[in-house]
């Protein structure tokens, strides 16, 4: 059964010829500025996820269902369906698993500040990493 390997936020993640690059990568806690009536941005950021493949299951789609959700409603924000189909390499050993790594920029309109989840399912295995957002105020 392929699996989530990892999971993490960013300030900014992209994926170059196979591999995962990553600037501030690892945070909890975003801050976002209020503006004087409340209003805010759409936030902006990064996510960087691993999926491992066992050699047996290679060459066959593995649905990948990434989500943000409040962590109190449980209500999803945002949502990225992707299929992941991995195939065998030549010259690699018999047996080896085989990775899929994602780096993927974000705008989320997050309604409040408070907690929140990002979410990673792939083949039924879920991985999770809780983040929280803060308001603060614009100065002027």
């Amino acid at each position: 059964m392929a699996s989530v390997e990892f999971l993490f936020l960013a300030n900014y993640a992209e994926v170059r010829d196979g591999l995962l690059f990553t600037v501030g990568a690892g945070w909890s806690q975003f801050y976002r500025p209020a503006g004087p009536d409340g209003e805010v941005p759409v936030s902006r950021f990064g996510l960087g996820a691993s999926v491992l493949v066992p050699w047996d299951e290679t060459n066959q789609p593995h649905p990948l269902t990434l989500w943000i959700a409040h962590e109190e409603s449980d209500s999803v924000l945002s949502q990225l369906d992707i299929n992941v189909n991995l195939g065998r390499p030549p010259n690699i050993p018999a047996g080896s698993d085989q990775r899929e790594v994602f780096g993927l920029s974000v705008e989320v309109g997050f309604p409040e500040p408070g907690g929140y989840r990002l979410f990673a399912s792939v083949d039924e295995h879920v991985r999770s990493v809780g983040f929280y957002i803060h308001d603060y105020p614009l100065d002027g």
